[in-house]
């Protein structure tokens, strides 16, 4: 399932309802070069607009931003460098190729002819001009643990832990449907006493009826957008929020519901592997949202006016559509892997992932194979605020087979941070672990691409993974010697370190203050990429 963390409504809604009268259920050496930060970094002055739209892109020490330093990297290493083109696959929902900010970024097979309806390049897969689409036409899917149950008990561990965990699942998307329901009535009585439908904070304050509901629909409304931040929009967001819950109760975790269907294909057969079609935004270009946001934040043009800005200029995106909105086949993602691979990805970006995954030998192959052939696959660690070096927490697809030993040394897992260096910056939603979470990247309030020429923040490991692909794709495109295995030890060792004491997780109690702990349980190394630091060490790496 894509790592996308929606802004945050579930958890401060109950914060702000606890409140009210209402109640709800609810190796290599690292050089010199590479800097650690200081333990204090206070922030000087509030984040701008702009800065906000591109925080990632700063410097911890210049702008007082947990960003990866991509600017200074731009300013002062990559002046009047030459980088070679780097294609990179994006494994995910699908990618509006037609954007206006991905314009030129967008790879085309130069094998295939467009249109002619035959396989030029004899790959399988008719006119895949600018990639491929396993899923076809379908959108919808079960969750990986609704397919095992609907199975039936066959007395397997697995079994029990899937039923265990969709029972837990189901009960918390019955809770969250009360009160999403319950939220867009509080949103509805403003949107009536304002006579508007999109207001801001300051609107709320010329309310003056005294109509109770309108009242402590006031109230809730404030208290929400305190919490939420500036970017909050509660129309897109309610509308959003009630999409995920929704679609949990109606797809993810139908037992009725059959979402591979419309594909045609059996997803038990890896050997029946050329199905899907040529549409690589799939049957409705909206539902690419978040492929085409993950594009964005390794490839949208810098400094054209537009949106934000990429981390890599010099790269073209291959998209290859394998996840739905649910959890993505294995048969799926492991020929998803192979097809980017064989068309020439030198980085594969990974914003999946599941808790169950019958077939992941069929994965694991596919990243020996991308190992073999000299390929980086950058994954999402997951939004569940776990430690996922607990076997019941593991995050599929993963690189060992018994959660502590790496089989290949070409994949890295990323973690998510927020911009406010501090004990807090990891994001609470984001998982970790000392053994199988690599290192950090951006991943809170990204501003990126979204279809039809449209821009939006999201949050998510889904973004702090791309923000990490985009770091290794400029290591590859600067410096092409250096193999996938390295172009990983890099970004691990040339992070900057994370403070000494962090929050891990979600906080369970809001009233009461999470506890931090050393920042060596968070990951292998305790550090957030930085793009400045990374490409230092890959000059003097190169010239070894």
């Amino acid at each position: 399932m894509s790592h996308i963390k929606l802004n945050s409504l579930s958890a401060f809604a109950l914060l702000v309802l606890a409140g009210c009268s209402v109640t709800l259920q609810a190796q290599v050496s690292t050089p010199k070069a590479a800097i650690t930060a200081p333990f204090a970094i206070v922030k000087k002055a509030l984040v701008t607009e702009n800065e906000l739209k591109r925080w990632s892109h700063l410097d911890l020490l210049k702008d007082t931003i947990a960003g990866m330093s991509v600017d200074k990297a731009y300013a002062e290493l990559l002046q009047g460098k030459t980088g070679v083109k780097v294609i990179v696959g994006i494994v995910d929902s699908g990618v509006d190729i037609e954007h206006e900010d991905l314009k030129g970024m967008i790879w085309t097979n130069p094998k295939e002819i467009a249109g002619n309806g035959i396989d030029d390049d004899k790959n399988g897969f008719i006119d895949d001009i600018h990639g491929w689409n396993f899923l076809g036409d379908a959108v919808h899917e079960n969750l990986e643990m609704t397919r095992v149950i609907k199975k039936g008990d066959d007395g397997s561990a697995e079994y029990k832990n899937a039923l265990a965990q969709y029972t837990e699942k189901y009960e918390k998307a019955l809770k969250d449907k009360q009160q999403v329901d319950f939220l867009l009535d509080v949103h509805n009585t403003i949107k009536k006493a304002l006579n508007k439908t999109t207001y801001k904070l300051e609107d709320l304050s010329t309310i003056t009826s005294t109509d109770s509901k309108v009242s402590q629909s006031k109230m809730i409304m404030t208290q929400i957008f305190t919490n939420a931040g500036p970017t909050f929009d509660p129309e897109a967001e309610l509308k959003d929020y009630r999409k995920q819950v929704y679609d949990q109760l109606d797809y993810n975790l139908n037992k009725e519901f059959d979402g591979r269907k419309i594909v045609g294909d059996n997803p038990e057969d890896i050997k029946n592997d050329h199905y899907g079609n040529n549409v690589v935004f799939g049957p409705d270009k909206e539902e690419a949202l978040h492929g085409t946001h993950v594009a964005g934040i390794i490839a949208q043009v810098r400094g054209n006016n537009l949106g934000g800005d990429g981390i890599a200029n010099n790269v073209e995106i291959l998209t290859v559509r394998a996840v739905p909105d649910g959890d993505e086949y294995d048969k799926d993602i492991a020929l998803a892997i192979r097809y980017a691979v064989d068309n020439g990805a030198k980085v594969i970006n990974g914003s999946f992932g599941k808790s169950f995954s019958p077939h992941k030998q069929w994965v694991y192959e596919a990243l020996k194979y991308a190992k073999k052939k000299d390929v980086l696959i950058v994954h999402a660690a997951g939004n569940d605020g776990y430690n996922i070096d607990e076997t019941k927490n593991i995050n599929y697809p993963n690189d060992s087979e018994d959660n502590v030993k790496e089989f290949t040394d070409n994949v890295i897992t990323i973690g998510a941070i927020n911009k406010t260096y501090g004990e807090n910056v990891i994001a609470p939603f984001s998982n970790f672990g000392k053994i199988n979470v690599d290192v950090f990247a951006p991943g809170e309030e990204i501003y990126a691409t979204v279809p039809n020429n449209k821009y939006k923040y999201l949050q998510g490991t889904s973004m702090a993974s791309p923000n990490a692909a985009g770091v290794a794709t400029l290591i590859r495109s600067y410096y092409p010697k250096l193999k996938a295995s390295q172009v990983k030890q890099i970004l691990m060792d040339s992070g900057v370190a994370l403070p000494p004491q962090v929050v891990l997780g979600e906080n369970p109690n809001p009233d009461v203050a999470p506890i931090a702990v050393s920042s060596a349980e968070s990951s292998k190394t305790a550090k957030m990429v930085n793009a400045y630091n990374a490409l230092l060490i890959a000059e003097k790496m190169s010239k070894k």
